[in-house]
Formats: C-alpha cells, structure tokens, sequence
C-alpha cells in the first residue's frame, strides 16, 4: 500500500534526524575548548574552580552526555530549544535574524545558477567541440577548480581593495539603514562567488548530457528527414534532458548552501553561514545543534526531492515504486 511506502520513508526521515542530533550533540561538546567562555566571556579566566562548577551546573554541563541530550531533546521537541550561549538570547531568534540574509544570498544564487549553468550548457553542446566551446571548457573547468573561500577572497582582492568599485564585507552600509539599493550593492560580489563556484560543474553536466542525446537514433533519424540542428537539440533533446537537470539541481541544494555558508564567512555577510562558524568557534552549543538540524534537513529533503523528480519523469523508476508497495 502507498500508505505504508510512505510511512517508511516518513520514518527514515526521522530516523536520520534522530542520529544527526545524536551524533552532532556528542562530536560538539567532545570537541576542545570552553563554553564558559562563550557565555562568561573574559570573566571566565577569573573564576575560582567552585564558581567554574556552579557556571557549568547553571548551564547544565556537568551531568553525563546521555542525561544531557535527554534534557535537550525533551525541551526541543516542545519547541525549546534554549538560548545562545554567546547572544543571550532564544536560539530561534537569533535565527530568524540571520535567516533572511541566507535565504537572499542562496536563493538568488540558487535561480541564477539554474538558468545560467543551464543556458550555458546549451550554448557548449550547440558549439561542441568549436572554438568557443574549448575555451568555455577551459576557463570553466580552471575556475571550478578554485575554491569558494579562494575565488571569495581573490574577489575582495581585485575589485573592493584594488579598484574599489564594490564593497567587499557586509550585508549593507553600517548606519545606512540597509535600503535595497545598498542591500544589492553588498550582494554582487558574493552573489558571484556563490554562481562562480558552481556554474561550470552543472553547465558541464548539461553540455555532456546533450551531447549524449545528439547521437540517438531518434535525432539521426529527425537529421535525415532534414531537420535542421538547432530544431532537434531544442525540440527533441532538451525534452529529454530537462527531467535529469530538474532531479540533479534538486540534489544540488546542499551543495549550493554548503559554499553559501562559506562564502558568508569570507564576506562577512550576517547569514547562516556566518552564525554557524561562529557557534562552532565559541562553543555555543545550542545555536550549533539548531544550524546542523536545519542543514540536515534541506540536505536529506533535497536527496528526497531529487528521487521524487527521478521517479515522476523516470518509467523504471515509477514501476519499480510501484512494485515495492505490493510487496509490502
């Protein structure tokens, strides 16, 4: 039944959330450093070894691991998820501040990447193995090499701190009020970084995808009824590509978050990104937990969504779907 299908997979959805937590609670406070420090700040080096005691009992720090995420995991699953160690402040607050910022910078990213790696690859497969196309391949293939952290910086370098024409930190002008004209001008330079990274990976996906379908006997079929080139790619082979393209930039999200957070750290633009390092730095273990379950999230329901993409425009797939219910 389609009922129990989806239940199991309901239940491996909960199931690898579950182990996520377990596994990111454990590694972070494993992991060396104080989170006095975190919280106290300078005051925690002048702290007599009591006052340290009492400090990590408010905190909750000095019982076992498995009595710690006990306690986590029944405030979190009312909703609680504590305060910030390092902003004093709810979690999901601290959050829901930063969230817009990512969602601005992924998002555009994410679309702008789409159409470009997809326009591009076209034009590569339409021009395969012409001029333009062995130095599209080229330079693509050099700047996909490089990574966000490097382009993000050579970025900073060329155009805030060289020729001064954009600006090379933040999300706008401190004491401007954050207009939207500001809030475009501090978005271009990580906006390319986020598309540079990754624009040749899936253009080159597309370009080799096509190039594969040109040589089908269907296309040399429409060739000899003449059928002009530019006809059959745009008719016939990117009908066929489109439905892989759609499942391979679904699974393609956490990619794209992954070097939006890096390029958030580099930039120093208010999102995510930018929170996650510095909870990992400070040892702010509950603003941590938070960031890793919600990247967790996007990334196993991304993987999910590409196989739903897979299997609606896949006919082994979908029949072979519908042969597991049975049997289940």
């Amino acid at each position: 039944m389609r009922f129990v299908f989806y239940g199991k997979r309901l239940l491996s959805f909960a199931a690898s959330i579950f182990i996520l937590s377990v596994l990111v609670f454990c590694i972070a406070r494993l992991a060396p450093g104080d989170p006095l420090a975190s919280y106290y700040g300078a005051r925690v080096e002048r702290m007599s070894g009591q006052e340290r005691e009492m400090a990590m009992e408010r905190l909750g720090l000095n019982e076992p691991l498995a009595v710690q995420y006990g306690k986590w995991l029944e405030r979190a699953v009312q909703g609680d998820f504590g305060i910030s160690y390092k902003y004093k402040q709810d979690v999901l607050e601290v959050i829901g501040a930063r969230v817009g910022n990512t969602l601005l910078l992924g998002g555009l990213g994410f679309v702008c990447l789409f159409w470009l790696s997809l326009l591009l690859g076209i034009f590569c497969a339409y021009c395969a193995h012409g001029l333009l196309d062995r130095i599209i391949c080229t330079l693509g293939t050099a700047v996909s090499v490089i990574p966000e952290f490097w382009l993000s910086l050579l970025l900073i370098y060329i155009f805030s701190v060289t020729l001064r024409l954009l600006p090379g930190s933040g999300a706008y002008t401190l004491g401007g009020g954050g207009g939207f004209s500001d809030r475009l001008w501090h978005l271009i330079l990580p906006l390319c970084a986020v598309i540079l990274g990754h624009l040749w990976y899936y253009a080159y996906l597309v370009r080799n995808r096509l190039i594969e379908e040109m040589r089908a006997d269907y296309v040399l079929l429409a060739r000899a009824k003449g059928l002009k080139r530019r006809s059959v790619l745009f008719g016939h082979c990117l009908k066929n590509v489109l439905p892989t393209y759609l499942g391979i930039m679904a699974i393609s999200v956490p990619h794209v978050l992954g070097g939006t957070y890096i390029v958030e750290t580099v930039f120093s633009y208010p999102g995510i990104g930018t929170l996650a390092y510095e909870s990992a730095r400070y040892k702010d273990y509950n603003l941590l937990m938070v960031l890793a379950l919600l990247s967790g999230i996007i990334v196993i329901f991304s993987s999910r969504l590409g196989q739903a993409i897979g299997e609606r425009f896949d006919p082994r797939i979908r029949s072979r779907d519908r042969q597991e219910p049975d049997r289940g």
